[in-house]
């Protein structure tokens, strides 16, 4: 029978402990105080030293070396990994069944994620292979120019030569071959091969070119950087499957659909578009349907109707007794949305709408807050400060986020935390790229408005090289007719001297500046002006960027547009265009010598989608232009570089649509069998100064059976209060530690037989070779093989015990390493 790894069962052990009971009867007090006490406290910690000086100078240097075994090594990777994936609350537990229940769920989402990029994919004219069962992102060889580099999956990364034609080895008949040189010489392959092998090679910065070619004589070094790309994309997923669990899981009852929703509606004034209207029906369905929260993306260009969609969700919930939160990026913008939602409920008295702003005194602040608290309001709009610690809400029940790609990473996680307990909804023109990525993929709803409002015509942009007389004769142009016109530079300094120019080019035009720094009132009257129609051109920063709507206003000039981003640019430009006149967007750069290839791609895209409704494409080409770090973090930027990112995107969508076959189902700690006899004896002067012995290794069990990092802590508890352990403790920790990882594994027994050591485990093949594959270790990896449920290694000769337990400490280490890359459910 396989004796278990508890420290209690072998006889030896046993022993152990009863020496230990004769060495601290109950009755005697401990020598120091215990840090495997429910609370730690800080003096114990702080004296740890002090405590330590009273051990023999054997242990006292083996404390002093403090050296870094492969416990602490680890300790040290697994806090390391957490700390980087883990930035929200504990999540839940989950059952097998359950989890069953929501992972099927996540497979028809991304079934219809997958299939809306396909449908959007042939729509813009991309090859569609019909065997292929997920998304593709591989080129079309006749879209290639030479020079060109190219990814192909199973080769790595070339240079494009040309297409040309050549007569195969077996056949008489010419065909269409694509020339490819790599690092020691060119490859050809059919067209009709390269198209469904070949990927172009984008980097998510502004050099294009590999670092280096690879080789046709070897594969490997492209098989492990293509690995290294594969690991990270599936940790990627495994976050978002986690996250988007955790959302599921949470539960709300659904609002009552009213009559009186229907009569708030009627209140709007134009025709809804067909896209509008599919909008309206989601968001309704999300709220008077699904128990789970909302979180919804609608993205619709500058003045398709967004806003409608919000204040009739609003409308939706502040009915049911809830409140609501605006949140928007700017002053400007809060103002204006307050505006707006204080006119539409102006029908509804017993609905309270307020503004939260730093254009308020102190006093008045104070009221609101109070008022918040209270539930005295019930719509509350306002800037980033609505996200503060000191705001308390009395029913929060759905937040409207507008443009959330404006805000920055504290506010998106406090954005991120309401999403478990509210309702979301986020309203975005060009949504950052992550939102974008998720709407596109099925974790995330989103509504796509794209129709235009029939009265709208596309605004006109021209990109030039900056001249005074363009800007002059563009402004004219705008004044003439009667109009108003946004002039926007990247800094507030500068402004001045642009309001100096233009005050000598046009002397009897009423002009003024606009900028976030400026005195809070002396702002608001300055927009409320420009909007009247008094102020004729206004010079300002990009604080105009998000929301403005000024029907007379039809010209912007944006200067030194190299420095803005290609979002800000389409949203300023979207600040045009809202009336039945043609509206004009001038572009002006400094020198083309002056901008980086990356500026000039960014502008010539933003030229490209000059028709109206290019808002969502748009952000699409914008993922791939903008920088990876943008989306999911700095670490991913170096994953992509190793494969490109269209590659990197068809893994991504690959992992994705197969998310239910990479999960491990852990087993219960106690039921995980060890069946290696090794019982070593504690050296008498560490038992001597162990503070009650018998309590300490009942604690490391119960440490254990909790979870890793339960048996971290004690572990290093214990060293900190005593020391680095004998090597015979090292060898009991050793044991728990195999059986924790092993059970997490889905591991539920290890024996040995000679020179062969096996696991029983309920993982799959797959799994196991996704999890081999991330390995760090060539040597565990390529000695692990697996069959008939089984994980097995033979070793080169039979090992003693010991050595034969730290070989298995080892290889579950590395293993366990891999676990980021699994659903854990």
């Amino acid at each position: 029978m396989a004796a278990k790894a508890s420290l209690f069962f072998s006889p030896s052990e046993c022993f152990l402990t009863t020496r230990l009971c004769k060495l601290f009867p109950t009755t005697q007090k401990p020598p120091f105080p215990s840090p495997f006490s429910s609370s730690i406290t800080l003096t114990n910690v702080l004296n740890a030293d002090a405590v330590y000086t009273k051990l023999p100078p054997r242990l006292r240097n083996a404390r002093q070396e403090q050296e870094r075994d492969a416990i602490s090594l680890l300790n040290e990777r697994i806090r390391r990994e957490h700390a980087k994936r883990d930035h929200s609350p504990l999540r839940p537990a989950m059952d097998s069944e359950e989890a069953d229940k929501y992972i099927q769920l996540v497979k028809e989402q991304q079934q219809r994620g997958l299939q809306k990029l396909k449908s959007d994919r042939a729509r813009q004219g991309a090859p569609h292979d019909a065997a292929q069962p997920t998304f593709s992102y591989k080129v079309d060889p006749y879209t290639l120019r030479s020079g060109d580099y190219v990814v192909h999956r199973k080769v790595g990364i070339g240079r494009f030569v040309g297409i040309k034609f050549d007569v195969p080895k077996d056949s008489k008949e010419p065909i269409e071959y694509v020339f490819i040189e790599y690092a020691d010489g060119m490859a050809k392959l059919p067209v009709k091969q390269a198209s469904r092998l070949l990927y172009r090679y984008n980097l998510p910065n502004e050099t294009k070119r590999p670092r280096t070619l690879s080789k046709l004589s070897d594969t490997s070094a492209w098989e492990r950087r293509r690995m290294k790309g594969k690991v990270a994309v599936q940790k990627m997923v495994v976050d978002l499957m986690e996250l988007y669990l955790h959302r599921l899981k949470q539960k709300r009852p659904p609002y009552p659909k009213t009559p009186a929703m229907a009569e708030f509606a009627s209140q709007f004034p134009f025709e809804p578009t067909p896209d509008q209207k599919q909008a309206f029906s989601d968001v309704e369905r999300d709220l008077t349907e699904s128990e789970n929260p909302m979180d919804r993306l609608i993205c619709g260009d500058v003045g398709f109707g967004k806003t409608e969609v919000a204040l009739r969700a609003i409308f939706c919930v502040v009915s049911a007794g809830k409140q609501a939160m605006v949140l928007a990026p700017t002053i400007v913008l809060a103002k204006q949305h307050f505006d707006v939602i204080s006119e539409r409920f102006s029908r509804y008295p017993n609905i309270r709408v307020g503004l939260l702003s730093r254009f308020q005194t102190k006093s008045e602040k104070e009221e609101y807050l109070s008022m918040i608290k209270d539930g005295r309001v019930d719509i509350i709009v306002g800037t980033h400060s609505l996200l503060g610690n000191r705001v308390e809400y009395n029913n929060l029940g759905l937040l409207v986020v507008d443009e959330e790609q404006r805000f920055g990473v504290k506010q998106k996680e406090r954005i991120a935390s309401f999403k478990t307990s509210v309702d979301v909804l986020t309203l975005s023109a060009t949504p950052i790229p992550r939102t974008l990525y998720l709407a596109l993929t099925g974790f995330r709803d989103a509504s796509l408005i794209s129709t235009p409002p029939p009265e709208r015509v596309p605004i006109r942009t021209h990109l030039s090289a900056y001249s005074k007389d363009k800007v002059i004769s563009a402004i004219k142009h705008e004044l003439d007719r009667g109009g108003r016109v946004f002039y926007v530079l990247p800094r507030i300094k500068g402004l001045e001297d642009v309001m100096e120019f233009l005050e000598l080019a046009f002397p009897h035009v009423e002009i003024a500046i606009a900028h976030g720094k400026q005195y809070s009132k002396q702002l608001e009257e300055t927009m409320e002006r420009f909007a009247r129609g008094d102020i004729r051109i206004l010079i300002c920063t990009n604080i105009v960027e998000s929301g403005l709507d000024i029907q007379n206003a039809n010209t912007i000039i944006i200067q030194d547009v190299q420095q803005f981003g290609l979002a800000q640019l389409y949203q300023l430009r979207g600040r045009v265009g809202r009336a039945d006149k043609e509206a004009h967007a001038h572009l002006f750069y400094p020198d083309k010598s002056l901008l980086s290839d990356h500026a000039l791609e960014r502008l010539a895209a933003l030229e490209e989608c000059c028709e109206l409704g290019q808002g969502f494409q748009l952000a699409e080409r914008d993922m791939a232009i903008r920088g990876f770090g943008n989306i999911f973090g700095e670490q991913q930027t170096g994953d992509v570089g190793n494969v490109g990112i269209d590659l990197f995107f068809e893994m991504l969508f690959e992992s994705l649509s197969k998310v239910d076959e990479h999960r491990v189902i852990s087993v219960p700690y106690p039921a995980m069998e060890l069946d290696i006899n090794i019982n070593p004896h504690l050296p008498s002067e560490y038992i001597n100064h162990l503070e009650n012995p018998m309590q300490i290794i009942n604690s490391a069990e119960k440490a254990a059976e909790k979870d890793i990092f339960n048996l971290m802590q004690f572990t290093e508890n214990l060293r900190r209060q005593y020391g680095k352990e004998p090597y015979s403790m090292e060898i009991l920790l050793k044991k728990l530690y195999v059986r924790r990882m092993a059970a997490d594994l889905g591991i539920s027994s290890i024996y040995a037989s000679g020179k062969m050591v096996g696991m029983k485990t309920n993982m799959s093949k797959k799994v196991f070779k996704l999890i081999t594959d991330s390995a760090t270790s060539d040597i565990h990896q390529n000695s692990l093989i697996f069959e008939d449920g089984q994980i097995k290694a033979e070793l080169l000769l039979e090992l003693p015990k010991e050595q034969l337990l730290n070989w298995i400490f080892q290889c579950l280490a590395e293993l366990y390493s891999s676990l980021p890359t699994l659903i854990k459910y």
